[in-house]
């Protein structure tokens, strides 16, 4: 029997699987437990256990760019507080942007894991708390420095050595719009670390230190082997590529430039930030451990899309972002609404398709095409927030057409919330939702289509959009083409429509908002495209008979729904 650090591999694949059983656990725990339907709904959460050395084991990824950028935060907040401050029973919160690798309001819980008398690991979790301490209620789109953003905590315990500083958690209690939802959400988040740590902790005792201790370091390198072998199998080169995020909401004027870099080896994967937009007025800045979660989601992606993520993944990644531009924000650069890091992904993915084009999928819509409501609820007088993240057309690929109506690949541990649960939360209706038509970019293998929800308000609040991808196209590949973009129209209709994207606007009771996703880029030339298909596809109304006949040359007779066989070989030709 093969060995690796003195263990046999049925051993470690048992503790591997129990590392694996136990992030799982957390996130149920997390999910039943939580107040807020963006926990339990939406899973705006990412949270992973880790060794003794702030490498991550396991995952249970929600928003997946959390859960790399995790990593960073934890080892910020141990090096701040330091390991041999820890004590059994510790729970910290970190909600420094710079260190915590999101905005303030997705805070860090982090709690130490003590078996056989020693330090053997951390738990971590981060997840969005409605509301601390901000400027604004619900998001901040306009702040110009950080602390405009929220109550900043640097690793501060709330528990120490199991004792809950009651001080502290009524200074969060004080700080929040909302303080009987962050509460909660909180315990929530405080339950799910306890339980990481118990089952942990029983592993270790079960085994032993060293056992374990061995059993993780297999564990790791073998995740190191997995990506360094998919990796070599991969064309070398270095390929640039850049695109654009709409503005960062104070110049509504000036588009921001994401500008990437990519160099592929046999044994290394290096990412290029240099270049990009200079450090943003607004809040559009990325910290950089969020830089780093954002990269890895592209190289894990690419490398190992089919096993679960541990820090040997990582090994082969190098992550480089100047400081002071907008991939790497530096105190007391804005950073909260952090939307380019949504688009990073897709622009990694744009440089690799000059040299693989057939791994690389056309770009996505682009985006998470957030809407928000928040106000004060009519029914009982409190103050009321719900939000959810919409679906999106992705691209088609040189295998198929992309996938109609799914979330973006920057969160493919999310889901969207269900009209009935909105409207059971708050005081508006969902007049609509379904499947745009002609939003997907055309081509041999035609993008996915985006979708259409319609909110009505029943009582005066206000409402935010989170959607910085609307003044550029989502593109295509290999002769397909561009996808329609995005966006959001206020008061449809009326004298006052507008069509935007990013807003924070006060809604009278009837207002009315729409939202609109944007499609997948084509693959492929559409006039290659198989003419059963496009039939198909106007029958399921996601072509029109227009499209079908300028982007596609298939002709195609209305009263029948058939091809018209004479004139769409004449529009082929």
């Amino acid at each position: 029997m093969s060995k690796s650090n003195g263990l046999d591999p049925i051993t470690i694949e048992v503790i591997h699987n129990y590392l694996l059983s136990a992030a799982r656990e957390m996130e149920r725990n997390l999910m039943r437990t939580s107040y807020s339907t963006i926990i339990y709904e939406l899973r705006d959460f990412g949270l992973g256990l880790y060794d003794r050395n702030c490498r991550m084991l396991s995952e249970a990824p929600g928003l997946a760019v959390f859960t790399r950028g995790n990593d960073y935060g934890l080892q910020k907040t141990v090096e701040y507080v330091g390991a041999e401050n820890m004590e059994p029973g510790d729970l910290l919160l970190t909600s420094y942007p710079y260190w915590s690798s999101a905005h303030p309001l997705d805070v860090l819980a982090v709690s130490p894991i003590f078996a056989c008398g020693e330090l053997v690991g951390y738990t971590a979790i981060k997840q969005h708390w409605l509301d601390l301490g901000q400027k604004d209620a619900g998001y901040i789109l306009d702040s110009v420095d950080v602390f405009q953003e929220g109550l900043l905590m640097p690793g501060l315990k709330l528990y120490k050595a199991g004792v809950l500083d009651q001080e502290i958690e009524n200074l969060l209690r004080f700080n929040s719009r909302m303080p009987d939802n962050i509460i909660g959400d909180l315990n929530a988040q405080i339950s799910a670390c306890r339980t990481g740590e118990l089952r942990v902790a029983s592993l270790v005792e079960r085994y032993g230190l060293d056992t374990y201790f061995n059993a993780v370091e297999a564990i790791l390198d073998h995740g190191e082997r997995m990506a360094r072998s998919r990796l070599a199998a991969l064309p070398n080169g270095t390929w640039e590529a850049e695109d654009w995020a709409d503005d960062d909401g104070i110049d509504r004027d000036t588009m921001l430039k994401l500008k990437v870099k990519v160099t592929v080896t046999d044994d290394e994967f290096i990412v290029d930030w240099s270049g990009s937009h200079p450090a943003t007025v607004g809040p559009m800045n990325m910290p950089v451990g969020l830089t780093q979660g954002v990269s890895a989601l592209a190289f894990k992606g690419i490398t190992t899309p089919d096993s679960p993520a541990n820090d040997g993944n990582y090994r082969p990644l190098t992550v480089i972002a100047p400081p002071g531009e907008i991939m790497h924000a530096i105190p007391p650069a804005p950073c909260f609404t952090v939307w380019a890091g949504l688009l990073a992904p897709e622009v990694i993915l744009k440089a690799l398709s000059t040299g693989m084009p057939d791994h690389i999928p056309a770009c996505s819509g682009g985006d998470v095409f957030d809407v928000m409501g928040v106000g004060v609820h009519p029914e009982t007088g409190h103050p009321w927030l719900q939000a959810t993240n919409e679906a999106v057309g992705f691209g088609g690929h040189a295998g198929g057409d992309g996938e109609d109506g799914i979330m973006h690949l920057s969160e493919p541990g999310c889901r969207n919330i269900p009209i009935e649960i909105l409207e059971t939360k708050a005081p508006w209706i969902i007049e609509n939702y379904y499947l745009r038509r002609d939003s997907a970019g055309a081509g041999k293998y035609r993008g996915g289509v985006g979708v259409t929800r319609t909110y009505r308000f029943l009582h005066p609040s206000t409402t935010l959009t989170l959607v910085k991808k609307t003044k550029s196209a989502p593109w295509g590949m290999a002769g397909g083409m561009d996808a329609e973009v995005g966006h959001v129209i206020v008061w449809p209709g009326t004298d006052r429509q507008e069509i935007t994207g990013a807003i924070h606007y006060p809604m009278d009771a009837e207002d009315v908002i729409c939202n609109n996703s944007g499609g997948g880029g084509g693959w492929g030339d559409p006039r290659e495209r198989d003419v059963g298909l496009v039939l198909e596809d106007v029958i399921n109304d996601l072509v029109s008979l227009e499209s079908a006949r300028r982007d596609y040359g298939v002709a195609i007779d209305p009263e029948t729904m058939s091809i018209d066989e004479a004139a769409t070989a004449e529009l082929r030709s």
